[in-house]
């Protein structure tokens, strides 16, 4: 992503917060963020693993 997207979007993540945010607040909505666009970014690449596989892996039901 470019720089000035990144830009734009901190822009408007800033501008949607409520007046009493705090520092903390901003910082979980970047990682919130982040984690998102990583998500999508793997699943767009094929990195995913079978939710199954996964249960099977840590030895979960179902």
């Amino acid at each position: 992503m470019a720089a000035t997207d990144i830009k734009q979007r901190a822009h408007i993540l800033v501008d949607s917060m409520p007046d009493d945010a705090t520092w903390d607040d901003l910082m979980y909505k970047i990682y919130v963020c982040k984690a998102i666009e990583a998500g999508i970014e793997d699943a767009d690449a094929g990195r995913m693993v079978d939710v199954k596989e996964v249960r099977r892996k840590f030895g979960l039901p179902g």
